[in-house]
């Protein structure tokens, strides 16, 4: 499971729905990124972009 929890970086009025798809487009932004610049992740994309939301490095709205 990833951490933080889905409910700790969201608002309650906040979409689900929007926040996975948040979370997808940025790793895959992420993942193309790294491997444009062939750079090898020591971690998942998907892990590092929760990790951003959470920090508040991206919103939700940046991505919907």
């Amino acid at each position: 499971m990833l951490r933080p929890h889905m409910y700790q970086i969201i608002n309650k009025n906040d979409n689900y729905y929007e926040f996975v798809v948040a979370v997808a487009q940025r790793a895959r932004d992420i993942a193309d990124a790294a491997e444009k610049n062939n750079i090898i992740l020591t971690e998942k994309p998907v892990k590092l972009a929760v990790e951003e939301f959470a920090a508040g490095k991206c919103k939700v709205s940046d991505y919907i």
